[in-house]
């Protein structure tokens, strides 16, 4: 079975900062792309990053860009997400999700550009 198991969110006062990790298993890890998505409740899912584990190539949301650093730790199949600066609008439930597709595509897709998805993780931002 593939799973991907988010974790980190909470509770997170304007200004400050959040890390997400996202444990994969099941897939041959540095094959995909990873991304993470975020929805806030009555909006569509939104890209926020994407990483080609194979060589590490990341690309960020239009909204997250240059607040956000996705990293991943091969040996633990692992990435994370962290955000600077956060913002009332970044609260949302953040997701991880794995695809073949290219990053850029999938980010643009949201829910419909990765093939699989775990069952995300609550950040809630408070002003």
């Amino acid at each position: 079975d593939v799973q991907l198991q988010a974790s980190g969110g909470g509770l997170v006062q304007a200004g400050g900062s959040l890390s997400l990790s996202c444990v994969v298993s099941g897939i041959t890890f540095v094959d995909y792309r990873i991304g993470w998505f975020r929805q806030a409740p009555g909006k569509e899912r939104e890209g926020v990053s994407c990483m080609r584990i194979g060589d590490g190539t990341t690309y960020y949301g239009h909204s997250v860009k240059g607040r956000a650093t996705m990293s991943s730790d091969n040996a633990q199949n692992t990435v994370h997400l962290r955000m600077n600066s956060l913002k009332p609008e970044d609260t949302a439930v953040y997701y991880c999700a794995a695809t073949y597709n290219d990053c850029r595509d999938a980010l643009r897709a949201g829910i419909y550009g990765m093939l699989y998805w775990g069952r995300g993780t609550l950040v809630t931002v408070s002003s």
